[in-house]
């Protein structure tokens, strides 16, 4: 890891935010009960929303996180973090290199965070680790609907990767309440397992392993 992380503690449980499977309203509403049930995430990800759009959600995210004590990560957009006061910022595998200079532009603005980065592969991974990145987004360890055909890790490839990865390693991409217990020891990111979810408190205490 990187002298400059922030991050004290790698998420165990991330919500990743979806539009395109939920309304906003329904999107909060589901957002706040899985926090009260055991996320201790939300990384926003939302790249078809105009500037004011994802600062407005951002804001009320914001809101909703820091009221459970949780973190939020925003895609990408490290001046709507920097705005809202988000404790880190995401990026794709295409952006991994431009981690050193957005953790110098918020220390500019007196906005320092944590980065993390979406990975799929060793070379991914170490990349993630040279640039200073606080965690991985490892995937996908099972098959996903959002990425139809790409071929899953599965639970040994990912545990040799997360291994040897140099930095902390969170997985996603197809878990659910029944495989969850399958990655013990990892922290996971979700979209459909708690949008998707009759009771999301319900979902993401399963989710998180709380006793």
């Amino acid at each position: 890891m990187g002298d400059q992380t922030l991050l004290s503690v790698v998420p165990r449980l991330i919500l990743i935010t979806d539009l395109g499977r939920v309304s906003e309203r329904i999107l909060l509403e589901k957002t706040a009960a899985a926090l009260d049930g055991g996320v201790d995430a939300v990384l926003l990800r939302e790249r078809q929303l105009d500037a004011a759009h994802m600062l407005a959600l951002a804001a009320r995210l914001r809101e909703l996180t820091a009221s459970a004590d949780a973190q939020l990560f925003v895609h990408t957009q490290a001046d709507i973090a920097h705005a809202v006061g988000a404790d880190g910022v995401h990026v794709s595998r295409h952006d991994i290199a431009t981690i050193p200079q957005i953790r110098r532009w918020l220390d500019l603005q007196g906005s320092p965070m944590a980065c993390s980065a979406s990975c799929h592969n060793a070379a991914e991974l170490r990349r993630a680790a040279e640039a200073g990145a606080d965690f991985a987004l490892l995937s996908p360890v099972f098959a996903t609907a959002s990425h139809p055909g790409a071929p899953a890790l599965g639970v040994d490839a990912f545990r040799r990767l997360a291994a040897t990865a140099g930095i902390p390693v969170v997985a996603l991409g197809g878990i659910n309440m029944n495989n969850r217990r399958l990655l013990d020891g990892y922290g996971v990111a979700v979209i459909r397992a708690l949008l998707e979810a009759t009771s999301p408190r319900e979902a993401a205490c399963a989710l998180s392993l709380r006793p």
